[in-house]
């Protein structure tokens, strides 16, 4: 097939943005030779449970999904009866950008509470925690927290720790949507157990799509206790992949010789060197800590358009001129450069 597309094009926009890492897609070519069964009951499905186990604790259940979307939805669904909703921080992924899937498909309610940096507290929490008993309103069962947050911020395994307890004392489940669960693992320094199932998470979504996989994510049940008809919901809800293996090949090989830290290590150095190169520029203001692969900035008006001539990039909060920024497993340190370059020019020039 004719290329399309110009490799050497980079954008800030989203780690969705990047290809596919190399050692995946030698996983995917490995794992394609000859006939496996079908819907899971394959060898790459069986090990990768294994491999979860080795990272977050011997019991684990896995079940590999198409998306984000689809685990969060499916996790939470098995979380909590019809009558049940979920605590979440107002800018949590469920909330903004899954067009309502978790309440509209998976028959939940959201209870979003504002943050100032996208983490939750026993304090924010208690916000809507209430009211448990009364038949008028969806029952608080559920807190779910995003790590690292769509703020691009990290929970401490204490914070998660203090989170858990407050819940589990309410009779609350702790779900945690780790779309970039790598990211954070390599801000903190930490495994992934450290600050999940050590911590008292009770299921989590396990990303892989925004750092380095084709496609796929995975339910990972880290208490089997708050959960029930997993094996049933992922089919009804469209997320059972008959030819799971190519998924669960990906996840491996993320899992496996540290390849999830090492990307997420990468674009996190990219995301500090980017907010290096841009904090002292005259009017530029860093909004957020940069603790991931993610720089939150507000630029005077009329840059980002500019700026976006060259280089594709979201505005956050268009009201305050506020604009995200991420780098990827393959943003080099060219990209960066270069992109500071272009914002510096672009100020200097309105």
């Amino acid at each position: 097939m004719t290329r399309l597309h110009d490799p050497a094009l980079r954008s800030f926009a989203s780690d969705n943005y990047a290809g596919a890492h190399p050692e995946v897609l030698a996983a995917i070519a490995s794992a394609n030779e000859g006939h496996q069964v079908a819907y899971g009951e394959d060898v790459y499905t069986r090990r990768l449970q294994e491999v979860m186990a080795a990272h977050f604790g011997a019991g684990v259940e896995v079940f590999p999904v198409f998306n984000g979307t689809g685990a969060n939805v499916v996790g939470l669904q098995s979380m909590l009866p019809r009558w049940g909703a979920v605590i979440c921080a107002q800018t949590a992924h469920i909330n903004t950008d899954e067009n309502a899937a978790p309440e509209r498909v998976a028959g939940l309610k959201l209870l979003p509470v504002p943050t100032p940096d996208g983490k939750l507290t026993p304090e924010l929490i208690d916000r809507e925690a209430w009211g448990w008993g009364d038949e008028h309103r969806a029952q608080p069962l559920a807190v779910s927290i995003t790590q690292t947050t769509e703020l691009g911020t990290a929970y401490t395994p204490a914070e998660i720790r203090a989170i858990a307890d407050h819940a589990h004392a309410r009779g609350m489940s702790v779900h945690l949507d780790g779309a970039r669960i790598a990211n954070a693992a390599a801000h903190l320094g930490l495994t992934l157990r450290e600050f999940t199932t050590d911590a008292g998470v009770d299921l989590l979504s396990f990303g892989g799509t925004k750092n380095g996989l084709l496609f796929g994510e995975a339910v990972v049940v880290l208490n089997p206790e708050v959960t029930q008809g997993l094996t049933y919901l992922r089919k009804l809800n469209m997320q059972l992949t008959s030819k799971m293996r190519f998924v669960s090949a990906q996840l491996i090989a993320l899992l496996t010789d540290d390849l999830f830290l090492r990307s997420a290590a990468h674009a996190n150095a990219m995301a500090a060197r980017l907010r290096g190169a841009v904090s002292e520029v005259p009017g530029v203001t860093i909004t957020q800590p940069t603790e991931s692969n993610a720089v939150f900035a507000i630029l005077p008006p009329g840059v980002a358009d500019r700026v976006r001539e060259q280089f594709r990039f979201y505005d956050w909060n268009p009201g305050t001129g506020e604009v995200r920024w991420m780098c990827a497993f393959d943003t080099t340190e060219a990209d960066v450069d270069a992109f500071a370059v272009a914002i510096r020019e672009a100020i200097t020039t309105v």
